[in-house]
């Protein structure tokens, strides 16, 4: 289940990238009151956390994460 959890926040910082990227809009900030409020960064830090999370899901084995997805 964190796996998941992870794998969806990593989703959502990457369209917040892509946003900014090709829009040069920020969604995170847009909606929390700017890149340096409180909120927003709170929220690119679990962001973060989760794409740390994330990096170990390239060490797992095939077997050992498909076996966490049946717990």
């Amino acid at each position: 289940m964190l796996d998941r959890i992870a794998l969806v926040l990593v989703i959502i910082g990457s369209l917040n990238w892509g946003s900014i990227g090709l829009f040069n809009f920020d969604i995170v900030a847009w909606i929390f009151g700017g890149a340096g409020a409180l909120a927003s960064r709170i929220v690119y830090t679990v962001v973060a956390l989760a794409g740390v999370w994330c990096i170990s899901l390239l060490f797992r084995s095939r077997e050992e994460i498909s076996a966490g997805d049946r717990q």
